[in-house]
């Protein structure tokens, strides 16, 4: 492992569905110990690009490393040490948030009490962790999300839209949550639509329009460019503002599950188990979860 290289490096990514590309030959690389934030327009290809990082797809060209190491031959290895929250979570709806984590817990190869208790803090919700995921809010759910992406103490932590449903105390504890986190060594890659929020917390930031990188430069840098000094004005000088909206929803039909996700799928329609599953090797991994998934229906 090169400790010198970024944490996530992305070389020339090219992805196409069907006719349209969305991305076009994007590179990415993320330093460590820094909050980096990934900005775009609807349509941009700020979710394809998660998604090629991560290896939920993978990109018609081009390369993934993380942490030095390419991404395809050394995936679950890699992703153990990675967080995401992608998308809004989603958990086994009959049980606790607690008890989510600790079944999370296992997937990332064993969490502690005092660890799940310790996150569940973290995040605000030590007094509602016995109460059922299902009658959670929308800010409750997002909370518990992200206590679950760092619960394996991730040393590169993915958030897309972490603020989503929180409210302004919610909020400002747990932007102050991501700051530490990157004052304690970890990287974070931060994906988002509130600016103000970008602009505060990331040390740098890459702005991407039709899938092509239009901005990477230090925060600070990218605000002297603007005449109004606001990262939103920049953003609006180097994006169109046009709707995306089909080409978005074409992007999202056409990217596809694989065959495990649409396992996951079915059982959640069922109520039989959540859609997504949070630390990276377990969601990722289809070998690990179904290995988990045996020893609990043995058990059962």
């Amino acid at each position: 492992m090169n400790e010198s290289a970024p944490v996530l490096q992305a070389r020339a990514l090219v992805k196409v569905f069907g006719q349209h590309h969305a991305l076009r030959g994007l590179d990415l690389a993320v330093p460590r110990g820094m909050i980096y934030g990934l900005l775009g327009p609807n349509g941009a290809g700020k979710s394809t690009t998660l998604r090629c990082v991560l290896g939920l797809i993978r990109p018609t060209s081009g390369e993934v490393r993380i942490f030095g190491e390419p991404l395809q031959s050394k995936r679950l290895e890699l992703l153990r040490r990675v967080g995401c929250l992608i998308e809004g979570p989603t958990f086994y709806p009959y049980l606790s948030g607690l008890d989510n984590l600790r079944w999370l817990g296992r997937l990332a190869g064993g969490a502690s009490e005092e660890r799940v208790q310790t996150c569940l803090e973290w995040v605000g919700l030590a007094q509602r962790g016995k109460d059922r995921f299902k009658g959670y809010s929308t800010g409750m759910r997002q909370r518990l999300g992200l206590a679950g992406a760092i619960l394996h103490d991730p040393e590169f932590l993915v958030l897309d839209e972490p603020l989503n449903g929180l409210d302004a105390n919610a909020a400002r504890s747990l932007k102050d949550l991501i700051a530490g986190l990157a004052e304690k060594g970890r990287t974070v890659l931060y994906c988002s639509h509130i600016l103000d929020v970008v602009e505060r917390i990331c040390d740098r930031a890459i702005i991407i329009a039709e899938g092509q990188v239009v901005a990477d430069a230090p925060t600070s840098e990218l605000l002297s460019r603007g005449q109004e000094k606001t990262l939103e004005a920049v953003f609006h000088s180097l994006t169109r503002a046009e709707d995306d909206e089909v080409l978005a929803k074409e992007d999202e039909k056409s990217a596809g599950k694989s065959i495990f996700a649409r396992y996951l799928h079915r059982r959640s329609s069922r109520r039989e188990g959540p859609f997504v599953v949070l630390p990276c090797a377990a969601l990722l991994d289809e070998e690990v979860a179904l290995e988990v998934l045996t020893d609990e229906l043995l058990e059962q």
